[in-house]
């Protein structure tokens, strides 16, 4: 069965393109499922009816997150259930397509409805604050500042922020090549601002951080290496803090923003569906909700009769 779960990983990797995220993902939701039918003696892919995968789900719904203690009230959340047969109907259309499983038992499967999260974003207030240039001008510091105009004025998401390389820059002209989910590459605009802190830190920031082993992404750690997600996380983090800012900000935040100012702006739906690469139209659409709420919160406020 392993073996199997393996097959359909070089497929997502090889074929389909998908992001080390999603690939993470499917092999941890995937291994739980396997873990449970080797629990109740099934031996292969071959004997797993639509009543195994039922039992399994319903026992994760039951199931206490493993951040609870035992006899916590709390269970498993409908997104984490949505996540776990969202995998297996994946794994079984492969499965079926290459012929390795008789029937697809897994087609009849229905998703739970998800809870649509509204983006945060950030005021222009606060992005102005986290913007403002730091000092001294470290190259660590102008690396900072290059990431943060990035993120803001492009909506890149943290791995392309981390991956994008020299070559796919273009200051001069104003854009950058994207290589986002699916291996899909986009242009983006970058802006003024952004093109102003690229070209600094690449002037006098990057040229101090290089070494002989750093590869050509665009942004490297104080060791001349790619960043880590979980690092450039944290510096993102720590100019949080030094902003004075005291949400919970995240880099996504950062897409957040740029996404919901352009619509406040007057920009049209289309188009930032294309800048932030959403394969679906649907994917931009929850943004319409936010600047609605933001405009209802802006009249409530300062119209005499709201």
């Amino acid at each position: 069965m392993r073996a199997m779960v393996e097959d359909f990983l070089q497929y997502l990797r090889h074929e389909r393109g998908q992001a080390e995220h999603t690939q993470r993902t499917y092999a941890a939701l995937l291994g739980k499922f396997v873990a449970w039918a080797e629990k109740q003696g099934l031996q292969n892919w071959k004997a797993v009816e639509l009543s195994h995968l039922t039992a399994f789900l319903q026992q994760e719904r039951e199931r206490v997150p493993a951040d609870q203690p035992e006899d916590a009230a709390r269970r498993l959340s409908s997104e984490s259930v949505y996540l776990e047969i969202a995998a297996l109907r994946a794994f079984y259309r492969f499965a079926e397509r290459e012929q390795l499983v008789p029937v697809n038992v897994a087609e009849t499967l229905s998703l739970p409805r998800r809870w649509q999260r509204l983006p945060k974003s950030l005021t222009d207030d606060e992005i102005n604050r986290l913007l403002a240039p730091v000092e001294p001008e470290t190259p660590a510091a102008l690396c900072d500042q290059a990431i943060l105009e990035l993120a803001y004025a492009s909506g890149l998401r943290l791995a392309e922020l981390r991956n994008v390389r020299l070559e796919q820059l273009h200051l001069e002209a104003g854009f950058t090549n994207v290589i986002g989910k699916g291996n899909k590459e986009r242009v983006v605009p970058l802006g003024r601002h952004a093109v102003a802190a690229l070209q600094r830190y690449l002037e006098a920031g990057r040229p101090q951080l290089v070494t002989r082993r750093s590869p050509a992404n665009v942004f490297l750690t104080r060791r001349g290496t790619p960043f880590a997600p979980v690092t450039m996380w944290q510096h993102i983090k720590q100019r949080v803090r030094r902003a004075g800012l005291e949400r919970n900000v995240t880099p996504h935040m950062l897409r957040h923003s740029f996404a919901t100012h352009l619509l406040e702006h007057g920009a049209d739906l289309r188009i930032i569906q294309e800048l932030l690469g959403h394969a679906s139209i649907s994917t931009t659409e929850v943004y319409t909700h936010v600047a609605g709420h933001r405009l209802r919160e802006v009249h409530r406020r300062f119209h005499p009769r709201s």
